[in-house]
């Protein structure tokens, strides 16, 4: 199998614009990610796929692999789909361009689902960490998952998913890590179906391959991460990087 990561790269992010050419510890966020995804040498090709000039230009500099959307995106899917639709690869596996600690055995597991996937029923995977904080739970900027007991996706929500109605059941919750690895099939089917309601009610684009019966393996992992949504989260990872 031909394995490719793919960075999507949208410069003006709605809740902190140009976080991705925010400086961490010396280079932007975006070359920090590009940087950790080629160390992991898990993949044939690592490419940054970008709807901005300035980001398109910092990648090229330091002579990393980066292409220029054609087309105004909604999500990082399309974005990806768009890139891919004419390369010789068989599983792309999405790395979020905000989250620049990679973690390799989180990305391992994601690919060695395909590895082990011999009658192909898995179109893609994703990553899930248990959560327990209340605050995390509730929070509608926390996507959480629910999986059927072979681990494969039921639904998405941004909220607590399941309702605790009966508070004497060990009710366990796993908040939804955007990293995915697809077949390039899949990726192509969801760039050119529409939007569902229940996609365009959560505003999660992987419930759009529920909606359209793609199976979602979903792997648990214990690895948080940070994710730089926000200037706080900047200087979050900024002290971790030190």
């Amino acid at each position: 199998m031909k394995i490719i990561a793919m960075i999507p790269a949208r410069y003006s992010a709605s809740r902190f614009p140009g976080k991705l050419m925010q400086d961490l510890g010396g280079k932007p966020v975006i070359t920090r990610t590009y940087e950790a995804t080629i160390e992991t040498q898990l993949f044939d090709d690592v490419v940054v796929v970008t709807d901005s000039a300035i980001i398109f230009k910092e990648i090229e500099s330091i002579g990393g692999k980066v292409v220029m959307s054609i087309k105004e995106h909604e999500c990082g899917s399309d974005r990806i789909a768009e890139a891919v639709e004419f390369m010789d690869v068989d599983i792309v596996v999405n790395v979020q361009g905000d989250e620049p600690f990679t973690e390799v055995d989180s990305l391992k597991k994601l690919i060695q689902v395909f590895k082990e996937d011999d009658k192909k029923e898995v179109d893609l995977a994703s990553l899930m960490v248990h959560i327990t904080d209340d605050e995390e739970i509730k929070n509608p900027n926390t996507v959480k998952v629910i999986v059927d007991q072979k681990d494969f996706a039921l639904y998405f929500s941004r909220s607590p998913i399941p309702y605790p109605r009966d508070k004497e059941v060990a009710t366990k919750y796993f908040k939804h890590k955007g990293v995915y690895a697809f077949r390039k099939q899949a990726l192509l089917d969801f760039y050119r179906l529409p939007m569902l309601v229940l996609e365009a009610s959560e505003k999660i684009e992987c419930i759009r391959y529920l909606e359209y019966g793609k199976r979602i393996k979903m792997v648990e992992t214990n690895v948080q991460g940070v994710e730089i949504d926000t200037p706080e989260d900047l200087e979050r990872a900024k002290k971790l990087w030190k």
